[in-house]
């Protein structure tokens, strides 16, 4: 071949390869196998993420096991026997209790009722879906504040208008009886339409025929629920109870709003209790002991819930 044939036979090579489009994938796997490229692509999202998912969590697992709070210098579960003598974290644990049923069991039962009253597309559903979502655009710190206007003992909305029934006013944010449910209410106020949201989707992706032909035989509104539409909502419960659980742990800032000073053993949150330990008295280890047991309790949670609904689950092939 002659020089003449071969450059423009190359030339031929080139442009078929240009216009090949095979040729960007198989760019993408020549760049893909190339250590240097990798290393460019993955190590700034590498280097997030150690510096604040990994590090911080290695940082609290030491912390935990270090005993230099206790006038020691080393490593050990001296922490962790405080923690389990100390009868406020108790208190703490068993009010998360409370405040996760209390609000996870309302809101869900809540968000389902209103996702299967508002599932049709109708003028009037989509302004009430919007304004049972419009709590989820509002700041928990805003919300709090609103509520504690709402909660303001003899000037409060709840006093006004219960002082016409003849009932006296009540320190609901001050006592220890009340407080705790009143900021409850708070959370199931917010998180209500924003799970209502995944219900609407999860309802959304239910075969209509079936719901024809349970009509059909006779079925009812009720056992229309019972027998197709909650197990066929079972992934939906699967993704949105995690969400819930972590919810009641973490959501912490109407609690601060609302309780100014922090609130009393009687009501304390576990992650209050953590805040507590950890930045008000210093206790640095004791804190990151509460951390490592409330997120523990909380994958073991979350794990066994998923466990539980995925026997129930209904997955379309």
């Amino acid at each position: 071949m002659k020089p003449s044939q071969m450059l423009a036979y190359l030339g031929r090579m080139t442009v078929i390869a240009s216009v090949s489009p095979t040729s960007a994938p198989a760019a993408a796997v020549r760049a893909g196998k190339n250590p240097l490229v990798l290393a460019l692509l993955l190590g700034p999202s590498l280097i997030f993420l150690a510096a604040f998912a990994y590090w911080p969590v290695l940082l609290v697992l030491v912390q935990s096991f270090s005993l230099s709070q206790l006038g020691e210098h080393g490593f050990g579960l001296g922490n962790y026997a405080r923690l389990l003598s100390d009868q406020h974290f108790g208190i703490a644990i068993l009010n998360n209790i409370i405040y996760a049923v209390g609000t996870i069991v309302p809101s869900l039962v809540l968000a389902l009722a209103f996702a299967l009253a508002l599932q049709n597309n109708k003028k009037v559903t989509a302004v009430l879906r919007t304004l049972i979502v419009m709590p989820l655009f509002i700041p928990l710190v805003a919300a709090a504040a609103l509520f504690s206007f709402i909660y303001l003992p003899g000037g409060g909305l709840i006093d006004f208008y219960l002082a016409k029934l003849g009932i006296g006013q009540t320190n609901w944010l001050g006592s220890p009886s009340t407080a705790l449910p009143a900021v409850i209410v708070v959370t199931i106020w917010k998180n209500t339409g924003y799970y209502m949201l995944f219900f609407l989707a999860g309802l959304a992706a239910i075969p209509t025929d079936l719901l024809d032909a349970a009509k059909m035989d006779g079925a009812t509104a009720l056992g229309r629920l019972r027998h197709i539409i909650l197990p066929l909502l079972g992934p939906t419960f699967a993704f949105v109870l995690p969400i819930a659980l972590l919810n009641a742990l973490t959501q912490i800032d109407h609690v601060v709003t609302m309780w100014p000073g922090g609130p009393s053993d009687d009501a304390n949150l576990l992650l209050y209790y953590i805040y507590q330990q950890a930045v008000q008295n210093n206790d640095s280890g004791l804190g990151a002991a509460a951390t490592v047991v409330g997120v523990g309790g909380l994958l073991a949670l979350t794990t066994l819930a998923r466990q539980a609904l995925d026997r129930s689950i209904h997955y379309e092939s």
